[in-house]
């Protein structure tokens, strides 16, 4: 602990100038957006909330999301999916394009009111620095990189789960939020693995940067505690490495958290592989084994597998979700397990673990 201490004294006596100046530039400069782009842009003035001691809704989860493209019908599915098992209150923080906002909204109006009566959403704009404004929008996916500027934006938010649009939870969402009570002193975000295997791990044989660990971090699934990391210069670091490495990372935001990772580890509390479950975990042999005991906690639909048919185990739970009318969750798993059901099956792949699929889910029926 007293390593840490040293570590992070002498890295803000190095950068504190630098980072007065970084956020001086920043609330100055994102007070405007550039002329073309209007329309999808506000500045950090407009979208931070007043800080106080009081922080928003305390007692809730928070969700952060951020919907670019085509993007808005997948994450009202998994919107859905956190709601409809939800124990207590959630609070969405939705990070959209602003022809999106009318889409998200007469989705959301259209809920029953037993379900919208426990969640609360705001819609925000696409925000950056405007001086690399197309630069940090367009880095891998579009809009991806928005996450990392979350912890400036939402200044009055004390801690926040972020998924990516393509998630799925198989349970409730207090269950996940539970970790924030298991991290250390200096812990300030949770992700799981991005391999189980190095014989299958892509940045252990494929990077061109640092990584977090032997086989990195996959960030679509992160508990960001996001007091903590506003007590350090989290953009600052961010931008040096992009800096850097921009022509050496492949996937986005991903990799600028396995290089902060890799030079800060202490920073990071590890779940399992059930918590953000992937393809990778099933398509040539079965390789979650928290996911075989317990069932699948929350499903991530990367490469595509939620619309494509290279992992059709994944879309059918996704179709499931998709198209539930909130007739009762005993509908949803039957659904569930009806379109599991006429997968054929077969050795290697993700349909012959099809059960894992809808094992926890249906401990909350």
């Amino acid at each position: 602990m007293l390593s840490v201490l040293v570590k992070l004294f002498l890295t803000c006596i190095v950068c504190v100038n630098g980072l007065k100046s970084m956020y001086s530039s920043m609330d100055e400069g994102l007070g405007e957006c550039r002329q073309d782009d209007k329309d999808n842009c506000s500045s950090f003035s407009d979208l931070e909330q007043d800080y106080n001691s009081n922080f928003l809704y305390p007692s809730w989860v928070h969700v952060g999301v951020v919907a670019c493209g085509d993007r808005q019908p997948e994450t009202t599915v998994a919107v859905k999916a956190i709601m409809v098992t939800a124990r207590s209150p959630v609070y969405f923080h939705i990070f959209t394009e602003d022809n999106l906002k009318v889409l998200f909204q007469q989705e959301f109006d259209s809920w029953p009111d037993d379900l919208v009566n426990k969640m609360q959403f705001q819609l925000y704009s696409i925000t950056y620095p405007p001086e690399k404004f197309d630069e940090w929008k367009k880095v891998f996916k579009t809009c991806a990189t928005q996450r990392l500027f979350m912890p400036i934006i939402l200044k009055n938010v004390d801690s926040l789960l972020y998924i990516d649009t393509d998630i799925l939870l198989m349970r409730p969402v207090q269950d996940i939020w539970a970790h924030f009570a298991k991290f250390n002193s200096s812990q300030l975000a949770a992700v799981a693995p991005e391999h189980e295997s190095p014989n299958a791990g892509w940045y252990n044989r494929f990077a061109r940067h640092p990584y977090f660990g032997k086989l990195g971090i996959n960030s679509g699934v992160m508990l960001m505690n996001l007091t903590r990391i506003r007590q350090f210069p989290w953009l600052q670091h961010i931008d040096e490495y992009f800096d850097t490495y921009r022509y050496n990372i492949s996937w986005g935001d991903q990799d600028l958290l396995n290089i902060l990772f890799h030079h800060y580890p202490e920073f990071v509390y590890i779940f399992d592989c059930s918590w953000n479950y992937r393809p990778d975990h099933c398509m040539y042999m079965s390789v979650c084994r928290p996911a075989e005991l317990y069932g699948i906690s929350v499903l991530h639909g990367n490469r595509g597998v939620l619309h494509n048919q290279n992992q059709p185990a994944f879309k059918s739970v996704y179709n499931a979700f998709n198209n539930y009318k909130f007739d009762g969750l005993l509908n949803l798993l039957k659904a569930m397990k009806v379109n599991l059901s006429k997968l054929k099956f077969e050795e290697g792949r993700c349909e012959s673990v099809k059960d894992l699929f809808y094992k926890q889910f249906q401990h909350h029926v």
